[in-house]
């Protein structure tokens, strides 16, 4: 009988055989997975592609050092999308409590500078003019609704997942992609008037 090549082994495979077996290459292959996935929905929620890049390099460390806390009942995606999702609200809130930090300088009392911590082109993906209108009104709208929306219709979860990921009932995740696409649709009425 041949044996599968470990590219072929599902996720929850993969990770069985890095707990069990150590074996390194099996997280490598997750990593190559879900890099662009993570990429993605982390990008969506935070807007800002370098602090995007720390929050999957993170989510990556924690999955290789925690490797013993996944236990096999839940899907492997949810393990992973819900670490992602916790760094990126940490961001944000880090990102909240800096963006109105002030220094003042040693020279002069009197001088205030506080950090700009908005939007940056120049350091975006190059996209299309209405995939950054839909990038700044995904970034406008309530954060609770915001990683509904990401999840369900950029990452195409289940509402079943996305109910696994954010411990809320699926009444509840129903509701809140509702209401975010509510608020998204409000936003980007004038990009798509044609």
């Amino acid at each position: 009988m041949l044996e599968k090549d470990l590219k072929d082994y599902s996720d929850e495979e993969l990770i069985l055989d890095f707990q069990i077996n150590n074996n390194v290459k099996a997280f490598e292959i997750l990593v190559q997975r879900y890099k662009n996935p993570l990429t993605n929905y982390v990008f969506r929620f935070l807007g800002d592609y370098e602090s995007c890049i720390d929050v999957v390099q993170e989510t990556m460390i924690r999955v290789f050092r925690n490797k013993n806390s996944y236990k096999s009942v839940a899907k492997f995606s949810t393990w992973v999308y819900t670490i992602a999702g916790n760094l990126a609200k940490t961001e944000l809130q880090r990102r909240k409590r800096t963006a109105f930090s002030v220094e003042r300088s040693k020279d002069d009392e009197n001088i205030i500078e506080v950090p700009d911590n908005r939007y940056r082109p120049d350091k975006q993906l190059e996209n299309s003019i209405k995939e950054k209108e839909i990038q700044d009104a995904l970034l406008k709208i309530s954060e609770t609704y915001r990683e509904m929306v990401i999840l369900r219709d950029i990452q195409e979860l289940t509402y079943e997942e996305i109910s696994e990921i954010s411990g809320l009932p699926v009444g509840t995740v129903k509701s809140r992609i509702n209401r975010g696409r509510a608020q998204l649709q409000k936003l980007l009425r004038k990009v798509y008037r044609d």
